[in-house]
């Protein structure tokens, strides 16, 4: 049987392109196979889809991240870029503003001056007794 595949192959190669052609729109013109293609395409993708499920399950059972478990992670890491971008930039501009100020001309400072005494309120006069 090998030899009959090998041949079938070798033959195909040996059609050329434009026959090639041609014998595909004949497959493709057919109802029964194009019924049959998709009947097996359905087929495949439902298996696929059955052999994800048991390997989610499996690496769920071994306690190993699936690929829905690493996608969400890129997503989380992302976000966290994100957040440090923007506080990078935050933290740059304040580190601006403080070089500015730091070089901006301070104003002149005053001599510190003593402190003036303070003055004594006068106390008003105490009514003395008087003996009658």
């Amino acid at each position: 049987m090998p030899s009959d595949d090998r041949n079938l192959f070798q033959r195909l190669r040996e059609m050329g392109e434009d026959q090639m052609n041609r014998a595909l729109e004949e497959l493709m013109s057919s109802p029964r196979f194009t019924d049959l293609l998709g009947k097996t395409l359905q087929q495949a993708l439902a298996t696929k889809g059955t052999v994800d499920r048991n390997m989610q399950t499996i690496l769920s059972l071994l306690n190993l991240p699936s690929k829905a478990d690493y996608k969400k992670l890129a997503t989380k890491i992302e976000a966290l870029q994100g957040s440090l971008v923007n506080l990078n930039i935050k933290l740059d501009r304040m580190l601006a503003q403080q070089q500015e100020k730091a070089k901006a001309p301070a104003a002149p400072q005053r001599a510190p001056q003593p402190p003036r005494p303070k003055a004594k309120a006068a106390k008003p006069p105490t009514p003395q007794a008087s003996s009658a």
